[in-house]
């Protein structure tokens, strides 16, 4: 069941706004539109899903947004992250506020650990080079974070090398070093992809337990929109760069208003609907070195609205309070 946040987080300034957030990549067939004029923003208690296929440029905004996009990424736009504008930041500076208030927990546990130390050490790292703590209050501080995120004996555990624990305990440890610091800012992308469905149920609901406790806005990347309507407070949804559809979870998921939104919701599993194929949205999606000059979901559109659609980019706009969509038929005429 989805969680409420908190009253004055709705309030407060975003913990993270993005406006107008744009990513090219140069490659050697050109420029890759990753993402393309991006709005959105978080605030403290809250949780934004950030939903779409592989290449819709969910995870490429949340990099760049950090100031972690590839080398070769051109970002423009603004982000404020508890209200400093991140892209005008030195990098030193940049590195210490991203290190201090943001947390991040990825997809495979083990390509964020190191094998080679033991997983105490690796969770009280950063509270010595952000918090100033000695090694042995570092230590405790790594004990406590380990029994918060639920691991048995935290005690004899903080001594023990990742290859000693389970996939879902190993992605506790990881979301114990994105907490380390007590992060404004949890950023989860895909974490729950590799690990069983009953390990899943628990990351997702530790998760809103964190958030609950300690007031953390988070950010939740996924492709599993069952995952969102249980832990999510807003959605957007990306194809091709951009934002095709967001609001309040609810809302979305009673009315998608995107023939997109549409097809991901009619692709989830329902154990109601016996035998036969799970429906699929036709086609794969776009390039981003070859991206359409209208809706980029066009080509795969089982609706295929007038000439506009193919050669004009609709504009985002509002279906009902807090709920937009990028559509030239903000009335359903397209369903």
């Amino acid at each position: 069941m989805k969680t409420s946040s908190p009253a004055a987080g709705r309030e407060a300034e975003p913990v993270l706004d993005i406006e107008d957030l744009t990513v090219t990549i140069g490659t050697r067939r050109g420029q890759a539109r990753a993402v393309a004029g991006v709005d959105w923003s978080v605030r403290a208690g809250q949780t934004l899903a950030l939903v779409g296929e592989s290449g819709s440029g969910k995870s490429m905004t949340v990099l760049a947004a950090t100031g972690l996009a590839p080398r070769a990424a051109r970002v423009t736009g603004r982000v404020r992250l508890l209200g400093e504008e991140l892209t005008t930041l030195s990098e030193p500076r940049r590195r210490r506020l991203r290190g201090r208030h943001v947390g991040f927990v990825f997809q495979d546990p083990m390509t964020s650990l190191n094998p080679v130390l033991t997983v105490g050490r690796q969770v009280s790292e950063a509270c010595e080079e952000h918090l100033g703590m000695t090694r042995r209050q570092a230590r405790d501080r790594a004990v406590e974070l380990l029994d918060l995120v639920g691991i048995p004996s935290p005690g004899r555990r903080v001594a023990e090398y990742p290859h000693q624990f389970s996939g879902g305990m190993r992605q506790r440890v990881v979301i114990a070093m994105a907490l380390a610091c007590e992060p404004a800012l949890l950023i989860a992308d895909e974490p729950t992809t590799a690990l069983d469905v009953t390990t899943q149920a628990q990351i997702v609901e530790l998760v809103a337990d964190l958030r609950r406790r300690l007031g953390t806005a988070v950010v939740w990347i996924t492709h599993d929109l069952g995952v969102v309507a249980g832990v999510a407070d807003t959605v957007a949804v990306m194809y091709g760069g951009r934002i095709v559809e967001r609001g309040d979870v609810d809302a979305v998921f009673a009315a998608p208003a995107h023939p997109y939104t549409r097809g991901l919701l009619a692709a989830r599993p329902d154990p109601e609907r016996a035998g036969g194929d799970l429906p699929a949205i036709q086609g794969a999606p776009p390039s981003p070195l070859e991206l359409p000059p209208g809706c980029a979901f066009w080509p795969r559109c089982p609706v295929r609205g007038d000439a506009r659609c193919e050669h004009e980019l609709p504009p985002l706009v509002e279906v009902t309070r807090g709920h937009e969509v990028r559509t030239f038929y903000p009335g359903g005429e397209d369903a």
